[in-house]
């Protein structure tokens, strides 16, 4: 029975997180705007905040929708949990563990992403519909 779950357990695992990502990913540019998040990074101490704003934006986006997808989740996983480690080092990291601006919920956003990277998406996933396609084609010379 586990085995015959697992597919849907990864699903929605990835469009629950999948969808965390993207929401705070469009907010910086819906919401905050990329200018306000460039000041917000900025007052945190973000290196390179310009650079920062705009291209963490666009990770949580496709970061997200790719764990919504269940594609290139290695490289989506690490991304994201990188984000989410960053997030806790120069934001959430000194206001404790839990409790208003704590990194509870950071870290495990990050773990999240890592587990669902590196376990894979189950059979509902595009990585596993191509990785199955591709060890189906004949071997060619």
């Amino acid at each position: 029975m586990a085995d015959q779950a697992r597919p849907v357990v990864l699903l929605l695992a990835r469009i629950a997180i999948g969808v965390i990502f993207v929401v705070h990913g469009y907010q910086k540019f819906a919401t905050m705007g990329i200018a306000g998040t460039t000041k917000f990074f900025e007052s945190a101490g973000i290196p390179l905040a310009g650079v920062a704003a705009p291209a963490v934006a666009v990770l949580e986006v496709v970061g997200g929708l790719a764990l919504i997808l269940g594609a290139a989740l290695p490289i989506a996983g690490t991304l994201l949990a990188l984000d989410m480690i960053g997030a806790i080092v120069f934001v959430h990291g000194t206001n404790g563990l839990s409790g208003d601006g704590g990194y509870e919920f950071v870290l495990a956003l990050a773990a999240a992403s890592l587990a669902v990277g590196f376990t894979g998406g189950g059979a509902l996933a595009l990585d596993s519909v191509f990785g199955r396609r591709r060890s189906i084609a004949p071997a060619t010379a």
